[in-house]
């Protein structure tokens, strides 16, 4: 499985990971809702289990993904800072460029 996070995403998501309660956790994407062809997203701060698989990122942070969902399969994260500040993940392998 592969995941993508962005620079702004990696600084943003950094500081949450460092925080005292995140301490031995890793940063977790789930699917909150899927219908038809694509999917919708959240984070959060997480241990994993045997439902899952932990992926490693070229930005140094460690990702849980549950095993076997297509859905989380080549995810991006990223974090703008306009029009409003926030993440957004999609994922571009399954043609899903973000929320509706």
């Amino acid at each position: 499985m592969k995941c993508k996070i962005s620079r702004n995403a990696a600084k943003v998501l950094k500081v949450e990971l460092d925080k005292p309660e995140s301490a031995g956790k890793l940063l977790r994407v789930f699917v909150t809702h899927a219908h038809g062809d694509h999917a919708h997203y959240g984070l959060g701060v997480d241990e994993p289990t045997d439902k899952d698989v932990v992926v490693s990122t070229d930005s140094g942070i460690d990702v849980i993904l549950e095993k076997d969902n297509d859905f989380l399969d080549g995810i991006r994260i990223d974090y703008f800072y306009a029009p409003e500040e926030g993440f957004e993940i999609t994922n571009p392998t399954k043609g899903n460029h973000g929320d509706h």
